[in-house]
């Protein structure tokens, strides 16, 4: 009898350890791009993330769909995410992953010289400088935290290094960015555009009459001019693109100035788009 009441004893704790191993079988594992496995349970999948927790825990992650390979659910379905199609706002937000970015990167932003158009053809590059010139003047002001490589720098580095304006679009950004040491690239341009003509016209006379010594008319004399004048609008543009050292597009704006200028003046854009970057600090 004894040796009965062993054996069903040994029979439930067996039967208790399979269980415990069919039921630590039956969970979901996400293989991320890196190859880390995450086993546990899936709890929501939306459009760009999935929400997971760890087996035996309770705190939920949230991960991004782009660094996921696939998830094996406990049902055994396969999920392939790698090969989804995200929407285009999504993919907008992925981070691009990277060998170690060099330590002394981090936190430094160099500004490249802007492409100068006039009424959509290049322009002078003296142009291009003074806003290069400009933008280091301006974020220099709001970049607490940040170190920004003055222009001149920034010039004799990429000749130096053959990356002339000519060539530059040969280059990736993260190869620019290891030439001049920094993080963050600010890639930029301007664009004047002839808008209307205003004109003006005046005239002016003027009548001379002549007296003698007892104050009598001697004579009438009138002569009259006319003065014209003509004043060029300008439309101008401002266009920002700030790379990271990774080949990551992190700012791409444009902004157009709200009223016409006579002076091509691109302050008042540059401004406004700058104030709205991230590498902005008030």
């Amino acid at each position: 009898m004894k040796k009965i009441y062993t054996l069903f004893i040994l029979g439930l704790i067996s039967f208790n350890v399979m269980a415990q191993s069919g039921n630590a079988s039956k969970q979901d594992i996400i293989q991320k791009s890196n190859g880390e496995e995450m086993k546990g349970k899936v709890i929501k999948v939306t459009d760009s993330d999935v929400t997971f927790v760890y087996s035996g825990e309770t705190a939920q992650y949230v991960i991004k769909k782009s660094e996921i390979a696939k998830i094996v659910h406990a049902s055994g379905r396969v999920e392939n995410i790698a090969q989804q199609s995200f929407p285009a706002q999504s993919r907008q937000q992925d981070q691009i992953s990277m060998t170690a970015s060099p330590a002394d990167h981090h936190n430094k932003i160099a500004i490249l010289p802007f492409t100068f158009l006039m009424d959509n053809q290049p322009g002078a590059d003296e142009i291009g400088y003074k806003a290069q010139e400009d933008t280091y003047g301006l974020l220099s002001q709001h970049a607490a935290g940040y170190t920004i490589l003055d222009p001149r720098t920034t010039n004799a580095l990429l000749n130096k290094a053959g990356v002339t304006k000519d060539k530059m679009i040969t280059f990736t950004m993260k190869e620019i960015c290891d030439i001049l040491g920094v993080e963050y690239v600010i890639d930029g341009s301007v664009t004047q555009n002839k808008g209307y003509q205003t004109s003006s016209t005046s005239d002016v006379s003027n009548t001379k009459v002549k007296r003698n010594d007892n104050d009598k008319v001697k004579g009438v004399s009138s002569y009259g001019s006319t003065n014209s004048n003509s004043v060029q609008r300008y439309d101008v543009s401002v266009s920002l693109h700030i790379y990271m050292d990774n080949n990551v597009s992190i700012y791409n704006q444009s902004h157009k100035a709200f009223f016409t200028n006579t002076d091509g003046s691109y302050s008042s854009p540059l401004e406004y788009l700058l104030k709205r970057s991230p590498l902005y600090r008030k």
